[in-house]
């Protein structure tokens, strides 16, 4: 198998000693069907044992891996050094402290993630000795938000975060419209208060990085945008008298 030499520009800082970040020039001897995520824990391995990021899967499931590649958020073991050129620069996410060299803080979008109440939440008593039965159907319309594996990248990509960091953001967002279109879930007004804030889907440009940086084509930004619809329905349902509009 043909190898290519691989020069890895990698950002590092450790804030109990760095006055500032600063970049570190490794050269990789890289196989074609490498990753980059191959080439970083070669890097890792060989070169410099110090050097402190996060991974865990290797299969695109865990989400722990995602960097700035060349500037763009990606998960390093989906982007593959057959496809880069011989100079690559590397860099924790955007729009995030760094901790330490290639691992960020997340506190922020965990907490927010807890916020939008990501759960189903009934109201009627569930029916004794009985299952909640769910068609096909019903499960075709949320399920494509239920691919999120919080990588992060959709909030280094998106430019409301970064002017913003009140902004909820797009996963945690997403992640509350998976259960209000859930059929099986009546807790979409409780969430409403959340999402219709000012801070909520109404912050977002609708740019679209979002759903362009996403390795699991989940979407947010169409996601918001239904919000937008639904929170207006809502908001009207309300003013009318009518009913809330939890299933």
């Amino acid at each position: 198998m043909s190898t290519r030499q691989l020069e890895l520009e990698i950002l590092r800082y450790d804030p109990e000693k760095d006055e500032a970040p600063y970049f570190q020039n490794y050269s990789v001897p890289c196989q074609d069907d490498w990753a980059i995520l191959d080439a970083v824990n070669y890097v890792k391995e060989n070169l410099d044992t110090t050097l402190a990021y996060r991974w865990s899967c290797h299969m695109m499931v865990c989400g722990s891996c995602g960097m700035m590649i060349n500037g763009d958020p990606k998960l390093t073991c989906k982007t593959f050094v057959r496809d880069l050129p011989d100079k690559v620069r590397i860099e924790p996410l955007e729009n995030f402290p760094i901790e330490r060299d290639l691992v960020v803080v997340l506190d922020d979008v965990i907490e927010k993630l807890q916020r939008v109440k990501p759960y189903i939440i009934r109201k009627d008593p569930a029916p004794e000795n009985e299952e909640f039965n769910q068609p096909r159907s019903a499960l075709m319309k949320f399920k494509q938000y239920t691919m999120c594996i919080n990588c992060m990248c959709c909030y280094s990509a998106c430019p409301q975060y970064g002017l913003n960091p009140d902004f909820i953001g797009p996963a945690a967002l997403a992640l509350a419209h998976r259960y209000n279109i859930d059929s099986r879930d009546q807790g979409k007004s409780e969430r409403l208060d959340i999402l219709a804030d000012h801070d909520g889907v109404w912050d977002c440009s609708f740019v679209g990085a979002c759903s362009e940086v996403c390795p699991k084509s989940v979407d947010p930004a169409a996601a918001l945008q239904q919000m937008k619809v639904d929170g207006t329905m809502e908001w009207w349902k309300r003013k009318m008298g009518f009913p809330g509009g939890d299933s």
